[in-house]
């Protein structure tokens, strides 16, 4: 098992990608995102309706003789990141059109586990200017665990919170990287084609690491997700093949103050906290023998034992047990379905209570 003793942490590596993912340890990093090459084949130029020209993908680290050839190369690369990466990590690999159905495919055959596929639809799409097909407006995000047994992380309750407090979906509308975060080299023109936005990776990074994971990315490019990862508290290793991209990565991320570590943290899930037994709140005299617990429509009344049991009528038997036995329904969640009346009348659902223990604990 690496550590990170053994890992060149918070640097931008210049080189190819495989031959730096086999110095590092294996099970050495957290998270891994990788932008590979889409392998466009480009041939002749596009222009816009005004004659102008598009600044397309036609750099030489996109080019690739044959699909053989651009096969080999993706089962390479991801070979050396699952082996790099912890037993409970996840990978995302992003890819359009051109290249995401072969990148899921190698996943797969690798043993990889796909958790999700991700449509990253982009609010700001460029236009089709030939006019010959649909407007190509968004990319996939394939997100995947190492492998079925995989234990991985989720920042579910995060993920929520992010999304006022509903279920995040997979399909993301983030525009293009436009603006003053799009880097540009001296004569104003984009320093790199495919700089994706920071927005994109604070949610993936977000979603599966927490303070102090190592996020790995093979094709760094402009630097955006060892940005976001600086940002949010992460550590980072970007490989970066050309020299250009990598100086600017670097000025990029020496510019990137860290956000404190407690508003770094992801919302801890349900499963991630500690279990506070109702029994606990009676034993403390929260909700005192004797006390009465109610629905919040104030339809049922329930009398609280020393045992931490509840009498409703003929019911009797837990939080759970009897919210659900009321309701003539086959279960419930009784810390958010009772709630204990205050002085000032107001309703405390009893979910409230028992956060106060933890946080005091």
């Amino acid at each position: 098992m690496g550590t990170t003793i053994d890992l060149p942490l918070d640097q931008v590596l210049v080189g190819d990608c495989i031959a730096w993912l086999r110095h590092l340890p294996p099970a050495s990093v957290h998270a891994i995102f990788a932008d590979p090459p889409y392998n466009l084949q480009l041939k002749g130029t596009l222009r816009r309706p005004d004659d102008s020209l598009v600044d397309g993908v036609d750099d030489e680290w996109d080019r690739f003789p044959d699909l053989g050839a651009y096969d080999a190369f993706t089962r390479e690369w991801l070979t050396e990141c699952r082996r790099v990466l912890r037993k409970d990590g996840t990978i995302w690999v992003m890819g359009a059109y051109h290249n995401v159905f072969r990148l899921g495919s190698a996943l797969q055959d690798l043993g990889y586990w796909i958790l999700n596929d991700v449509i990253w639809r982009k609010s700001n799409p460029m236009p089709n200017f030939r006019g010959r097909r649909f407007t190509n407006a968004h990319e996939t995000l394939v997100w995947a665990a190492r492998g079925p047994e995989s234990r991985y992380r989720f920042n579910y309750a995060a993920m929520k919170a992010l999304n006022d407090d509903l279920q995040m979906r997979s399909d993301w509308l983030i525009p293009l990287c436009t603006g003053g975060e799009r880097l540009r080299d001296d004569k104003g023109a984009k320093l790199h084609p495919t700089q994706k936005p920071e927005a994109l990776l604070h949610r993936v990074i977000l979603a599966c690491t927490q303070p102090g994971d190592v996020v790995l990315d093979p094709f760094l490019g402009s630097g955006t997700t060892a940005a976001v990862a600086k940002r949010l508290g992460r550590r980072f290793i970007g490989l970066e093949r050309d020299p250009t991209y990598a100086q600017a990565a670097r000025a990029r991320i020496d510019a990137v103050e860290p956000a404190p570590e407690d508003a770094a943290a992801a919302l801890p899930s349900k499963r991630e906290q500690k279990r506070i037994p109702f029994g606990t709140l009676v034993e403390r005299g929260l909700v005192p023998p004797g006390a009465k617990l109610f629905d919040r429509q104030k339809r049922w009344e329930a009398v609280v034992g020393a045992d931490g049991t509840l009498r409703c009528g003929r019911a009797q038997g837990s939080i759970h047990q009897v919210g659900a036995a009321v309701q003539d329904a086959p279960s419930c969640n009784g810390w958010i379905f009772w709630h204990l009346e205050g002085r000032d009348g107001r309703l405390r659902v009893l979910d409230e209570l028992r956060e106060a223990i933890a946080r005091e604990e």
